[in-house]
């Protein structure tokens, strides 16, 4: 039987992709504060394969750590699993926020999404003007053609506050600081953070733990699908723009197979069936604890989540980490 006629059974897989998360978050532990960012990562991209090719599927890779001449492995179009299963797309960041892992800094984690073959958009790695908020709001209330300002009034009149109540995430980068000054000139407060906006996004789907209402800003492109999908579980609005800054870039869309450059994609469209997602904290913060170690022992903390029934898992795992003992 071919991979595309095998169901995509979202329940059976939904565990062995929490494996998948933690595998990866345990491997890069070692590395948290060490202020390498390269082995960091290389360590999740080996333990995050190894783990997916266990797994009884035909995935192909559409969103990952590059292009195959950048990415020795997890790279765009790469196949993984063992070929036995269900035809699916996977969209991964082994370790998001290597930078923030190396200098042992907040919201680093693993994350990794899959859906059915051809479910989610191929998104070149280029910037995405990004905005988010999370579940309970009319449809469009705040869109990518207005303005910050309008942005944050038309949420505040949503939400029966006033803008003084906002709280917008917002990664601190020198193309933004316009959208700061208007943010900020509305009354709202800002939540600027250094790295990792898939975290950012997701934080909007759980305000009242977070306290974040709102995510806008340029980012990459990947994380907006990943953040997408974890939006399709979690309840909420994403919608993205892709930008291009040369013919390079809009040479890499074409090769996507995207052809209207301008498109303002809503979070269905970037993830158009249901999916399931997992997340592990690696250094912690607002959403996942990080991973904790004692002697003898480690822990973390996943996100398990499905979209086509909405439940979210949160999932602690201890293991004993075993002396090497020579045979």
């Amino acid at each position: 039987m071919s991979a595309a006629k095998i169901d995509f059974n979202d329940r059976l897989l939904s565990l062995g992709l929490a494996r998948v998360a933690e595998q990866a978050a345990l491997a890069s532990a070692s590395l948290v504060g060490r202020g390498d960012e390269k082995a960091a990562d290389q360590a999740a991209v080996n333990a995050m394969r190894e783990q997916l090719n266990l797994l009884d599927i035909a995935g192909v890779v559409v969103i990952g750590e590059g292009e195959r001449d950048e990415a020795p492995m997890l790279y765009i179009g790469e196949e993984v699993g063992t070929g036995n299963g269900p035809g699916v797309d996977i969209a991964l960041d082994p370790l998001e926020g290597t930078t923030l892992t190396a200098k042992d800094m907040p919201n680093a984690l693993t994350v990794i999404a899959m859906g059915p073959r051809g479910s989610m958009l191929h998104a070149p790695d280029v910037y995405m003007d990004k905005l988010a908020i999370g579940p309970g709001f009319p449809e469009n209330v705040v869109t990518l053609d207005m303005s910050p300002r309008e942005r944050v009034e038309a949420l505040a009149k949503a939400k029966g506050c006033t803008p003084e109540d906002i709280t917008v995430c917002i990664l601190e980068r020198p193309r933004h600081e316009a959208m700061i000054a208007e943010v900020r000139e509305t009354g709202a407060a800002i939540r600027l953070i250094t790295d990792g906006d898939v975290a950012g996004v997701m934080h909007c789907a759980e305000s009242e733990t977070t306290g974040i209402d709102m995510y806008m800003g340029q980012g990459g492109a990947p994380e907006g699908v990943l953040a997408a999908a974890a939006l399709k579980c979690m309840g909420g609005q994403i919608f993205g723009r892709l930008m291009f800054r040369n013919d390079d870039e809009r040479g890499r869309a074409a090769k996507a197979g995207i052809a209207d450059l301008d498109r303002v994609y809503a979070r269905d469209e970037m993830v158009t069936a249901d999916v399931i997602f997992a997340a592990t904290g690696v250094t912690g913060g607002s959403l996942l604890p990080r991973i904790k170690r004692e002697p003898g022992w480690v822990e973390t903390t996943t996100l398990l989540m499905r979209s086509k029934t909405g439940s979210v898992r949160r999932m602690s795992y201890r293991t004993p980490i075993w002396p090497h003992v020579e045979g």
